[in-house]
């Protein structure tokens, strides 16, 4: 097939490469404009533009899509499907009727459950036991059209935003391809969601990191894992932040107040939540690596009785 590929960060390139590796001609790839990234402020390409261009495929940078010298210059390369995995933009009514089959989205969740942005670490944020891929056809709504195909994946104990970010990227490569063949052939199936069951996504914000020590110890914890790696939860300590990448949860509760250190150990520190304890075990104090906490506490001292968070003795 001619395919026009819209898409943006590190999730899409997989979907991309399986395309080009099923044998399917990518005539463009539509991507996000550069943007300084870092303490220099340089230009950093999308990973779907250093993707594209290291297999020979034309690139198109458009700021706003829906701009009418946008729609004309995809409507010249004649596609016979558009495939879009996390672009970026709302498509207008111009470009989803352009190709001779459908647009085809490659969605990180079981639509409709989390439509919109950031589905990937909010099922990890929510606790959610299984997550998936979904690809539909789209339409004018956000996340709203008729579903193809769907593909399961059960989260790990440990799972992470990272990591089932890898995982989801791949099962949605390998969904697209399957979708693509069965557009095709003439055998997919589009099912209509059901609007009323649908959930939405919010952006995520560097500012949702930060701890609630009220909160139960399992609701932090799912809190940790999905912001792990970015935008990570935090935590105050002595007035300065304490990211915390990896914890456990221990249900009983110690009478302590919310976000006093109850105990301290070789490899752990424990920290009274709304309901259980929170067992850190790996953190990074701000200015410092991330590290264990063994190594951490071979360089820093914390005793029982210390607070964390905002009630801290030098953030009053």
């Amino acid at each position: 097939m001619r395919i026009i590929f819209m898409g943006t960060p590190d999730f899409s390139v997989g979907t991309l490469e399986a395309l080009l590796n099923a044998g399917h001609e990518i005539v463009l790839a539509v991507t996000q404009p550069d943007k300084p990234k870092g303490r220099g402020k340089s230009m950093q390409a999308p990973p779907v533009k250093e993707a594209a261009l290291a297999h020979g495929i034309l690139v198109y940078q458009p700021k706003r899509v829906r701009e009418p010298e946008c729609v004309e210059y995809l409507k010249s390369f004649h596609p016979d499907l558009i495939v879009v995995v996390a672009f970026g933009q709302i498509l207008p009514k111009e470009i989803l009727d352009m190709p001779k089959y459908c647009c085809v989205n490659v969605h990180a969740s079981l639509l409709p459950k989390y439509r919109g942005a950031a589905p990937i670490q909010w099922a990890v944020i929510n606790g959610e036991t299984v997550s998936g891929v979904t690809t539909m056809r789209m339409d004018e709504g956000l996340d709203t059209g008729d579903m193809i195909l769907k593909t399961e994946i059960i989260l790990n104990e440990d799972e992470t935003g990272g990591s089932l970010f890898e995982r989801l990227s791949h099962a949605g490569a390998q969904l697209c391809i399957k979708t693509v063949k069965e557009i095709e052939q003439g055998t997919a199936r589009y099912t209509p969601q059901d609007h009323e069951a649908a959930t939405h996504t919010s952006m995520i914000k560097k500012q949702l990191g930060l701890i609630n020590w009220d909160q139960p110890a399992k609701k932090i914890e799912c809190l940790i894992r999905g912001l792990n790696p970015w935008p990570s939860a935090y935590t105050m300590l002595d007035g300065k932040t304490l990211k915390i990448w990896r914890a456990q949860v221990k249900e009983e509760n110690s009478g302590k107040p919310a976000g006093m250190v109850t105990a301290v150990e070789k490899d752990m520190i424990a920290v009274q939540t709304g309901d259980g304890q929170l067992m850190l075990l790996e953190v990074q104090l701000e200015g410092k690596k991330r590290m264990h906490t063994d190594a951490f506490l071979r360089g820093y001292s914390v005793e029982p009785g210390a607070m964390l968070g905002l009630q801290s003795e030098k953030d009053v």
